[in-house]
């Protein structure tokens, strides 16, 4: 996996603030206490688990609460902890089946803001008055999930004492890092003319302080039912009026509005850091990249909003609309800082083609001869839910059908990062490769097991490799689980998927309101209420799918899948599905593949550098320690930095050789869903392909990243899986 030098530079050196966990915020006059009762009542009735409220319950409630709002125990102190627990500790429960959700959800939150307030003020304060040394023999933790609460507000003190420090140094050696690469490099320093580092944190902490501020009802009433919801299962969840919209956004790769990517800026504006190629930002003209926008008329009245330090949620809210409708922008140009100028932008329907399915078609030599393998990648299992035609199944099925005419040999069907979507479309998309037949099997609450079945017609039968990570989850564990139950693929890559096992339905809790309550905003609970299991008898829940063939890949040295997460459900068995038949193709040839997967791994370059990689983020996750020494910090990163240089001077060098090689063996073809019926497909440019669908604006720190790119854009997982690929079909012709 490679990363953006600047994604890179500031994991090295930034301890970031993201760990301020403060909502959004909007009006509302739903009645919160009817909606916390029905929720309540519900989660009852409908989960899974069928647990039912009790002093316990309550007790995790809280838990979860406190968790949430203050996941690094960085706002509560123990004397407050304690306070909670007596007054809410076993009463939560009742306040919500009795009406009384905002009776407890009001002074719940207005304590988290008013110690958020406090603590943010005070950080400010430390900055200003504090002259820090950064030479004490003193380490802080990288990570505070697991820390106890301070005992008192003194402690607090020394806490955040601690906490500016490092802030502020990191930003100091994030600094010195880049001006250093600069004058290695000779070329001009990128962040000569930033402001003072405590001057970029003063006004980082004043976003934070805004954000805090603007809270109303509708963030009361969602802090305290989501960390209810979230006590049954990881993935019920109460779900805002605002964060359904986003729900149903997420599942639909388009959406309504100007096509440019926003994101917040120190400095209080919201800056453009991608502009879609053929969206109305572009086709406008005016809007350019790095433009930052400082207010918004969302409904072109004339009435501009100042949306400074606003939320980017809520900014991104404003610019989008209604299509045909316009928007009005105030806009600081990138080159014209301070002159602000008027853009008025049409908003239309913006296809966001990097969320699209879309493949290629690599011909490489293969013992000397040609062989044709189709790469189909899916970031997602996306269908609109507002009963539009966009629907995964149907783009994949031309892409395979096109793959087909092109006499492919094999395909891999990389579902790396992909975090799931529509059980239907995977249904759908599993026939493609194994015809009709079951999918996946569901068992409700009251044991009830239904199948879940493809009527596919079979498009291919060659060999197939299933590429997943950690973050491969939900629906790309279905697919992933059935083609390797039915014998159809192989799966590689981490030692196993996320493992999400459960099934979740949808509920708009206004539906069961009394008829005289206001219920505009009630919101939406997501409960579980089935489980998944393969049509093989195991549920992916907890263990995910195992690959058959494990590559070292960064994903691998951090802690991430359902078994991290609190309340996971357990993972169990069912009988096998009836219907479906194991193919032994792939168990015959596994061993070989397997071994010959290993030698080259073994021999890989670039797998050797990842084993290192695993090994010295899974050192300072398991260390779990930040110097507070400037000395101490700069020689950490001199270490890294010329290790990374070190691996690049190699690289280099080898990449250059593999490009010659590249161009003699391997010719690679696009295939888009735009050119899926073209008469010919185009060669792949690598230098062009990610600008095809987004402009991106450049960080200005990436000019000095010397890492080369992996020649012909296929990185070292994507390149094994082609070998195995290879394997298969030699193996298979033999």
């Amino acid at each position: 996996m490679q990363f953006k030098f600047s994604y890179w530079l500031k994991s090295l050196c930034i301890a970031s603030l993201s760990s301020l966990s403060i909502t959004s915020c909007a009006s509302a006059a739903t009645d919160f206490d009817q909606v916390g009762k029905q929720m309540s009542i519900l989660l009852q009735n409908f989960h899974f688990s069928k647990q039912e409220f009790s002093d316990e319950m309550s007790q995790k409630f809280l838990d979860m609460y406190l968790n949430r709002m203050d996941p690094n125990k960085i706002f509560f102190t123990q004397e407050d902890i304690d306070v909670l627990k007596k007054k809410y500790g076993e009463e939560l429960d009742d306040y919500l089946m009795s009406s009384e959700t905002m009776t407890a959800a009001k002074p719940l939150y207005n304590l988290y803001k008013q110690r958020a307030l406090q603590r943010v003020e005070m950080a400010r304060k430390l900055l200003i008055d504090h002259n820090f040394k950064f030479d004490r023999d003193k380490t802080v933790p990288r990570s505070r999930k697991k820390a106890e609460w301070a005992k008192d507000e003194a402690a607090m003190l020394e806490l955040w004492k601690d906490m500016v420090e490092e802030q502020l140094l990191s930003e100091i050696l994030r600094r010195e890092t880049v001006s250093k690469l600069a004058e290695e490099q000779g070329k001009p320093d990128p962040l000569a003319n930033e402001k003072p580092a405590e001057e970029k944190l003063l006004m980082r902490y004043e976003r934070i302080l805004r954000n805090i501020q603007e809270c109303d009802e509708e963030d009361f009433a969602n802090a305290l039912l989501s960390a209810v919801a979230l006590t049954y299962d990881p993935h019920t969840e109460y779900m805002s009026a605002r964060e359904v919209d986003r729900f149903k956004q997420s599942m639909n790769p388009t959406l309504t509005g100007i096509g440019a990517l926003l994101s917040a800026e120190d400095d209080g504006s919201t800056k453009i850091s991608g502009i879609v190629v053929g969206g109305p930002a572009e086709k406008g003209g005016e809007l350019k990249l790095n433009d930052k926008i400082v207010a918004v008329d969302s409904r072109n009245t004339g009435d501009m909003e100042d949306i400074l330090f606003m939320k980017i949620d809520k900014v991104v809210d404003k610019i989008r609309g209604p299509e045909g409708s316009t928007v009005r922008l105030k806009v600081e140009g990138a080159d014209t800082p301070g002159q602000a100028k008027i853009i008025t932008i049409v908003r239309q329907k913006v296809d966001l083609k990097d969320e699209l399915a879309k493949a290629e078609i690599v011909e490489v030599l293969n013992q000397g001869k040609p062989e044709k393998i189709g790469i189909v990648r899916l970031p997602s299992f996306y269908a609109d839910m507002d009963g539009g035609a966009r629907r995964c199944a149907k783009d994949v099925r031309k892409l395979v059908e096109r793959m087909i005419k092109e006499k492919v040999n094999g395909i891999i069907i990389d579902l790396r990062n992909n975090g799931g979507g529509s059980l239907a479309e995977v249904c759908d998309m599993t026939g493609f490769f194994t015809g009709k037949g079951p999918v996946v099997q569901v068992k409700d609450t009251r044991g009830r097991i239904e199948t879940k079945s493809s009527d596919s017609q079979t498009l291919f039968n060659g060999p197939i490799v299933v590429m997943i990570n950690k973050l491969s989850a939900s629906a790309s564990e279905i697919l992933a689980a059935a083609l390797q139950d039915y014998g159809r693929a192989v799966v590689v890559g981490d030692t196993a998927s996320f493992g999400k096992g459960t099934v979740q339905q949808p509920i708009d809790i206004a539906r069961f309101l009394p008829a005289f309550s206001s219920k505009d905003r009630a919101g939406y609970i997501k409960i579980t209420t089935q489980k998944f299991y393969r049509i093989a008898g195991g549920s992916t829940q907890l263990k995910g799918v195992e690959s058959d063939i494990v590559l070292p890949t960064v994903t691998a040295a951090f802690d991430i899948g359902e078994k991290t997460m609190d309340f996971a459900m357990p993972y169990d068995k069912i009988p096998p599905s009836k219907g479906y038949e194991q193919s032994n193709r792939v168990e015959k040839i596994l061993p070989e593949l397997q071994k010959r997967s290993a030698e080259r791994v073994a021999k890989n370059p670039d797998f050797q550098v990842a084993k290192e990689d695993i090994d010295l983020i899974k050192k300072r996750i398991d260390e779990n320690t930040l110097s507070l020494n400037k000395s101490e910090r700069q020689k950490e990163n001199t270490d890294l930095l010329d290790r990374k240089k070190k691996v690049n001077e190699e690289r280099k060098t080898r990449f250059a050789e593999m490009t010659k090689d590249d161009a003699k063996n391997l010719k690679i073809y696009r295939l888009t869903l735009e050119d899926v019926d073209a008469p010919e497909l185009s060669l792949v440019d690598p230098n062009e392909e990610n600008k095809q669908f987004m402009k991106m604006a450049e960080d200005p720190t990436d000019q000095l990243d010397s890492t080369p790119d992996y020649p012909s854009g296929l990185d070292p997982e994507l390149r094994e899986a082609i070998n195995i690929v290879n394997d298969m079909i030699n193996l298979e012709n033999k």
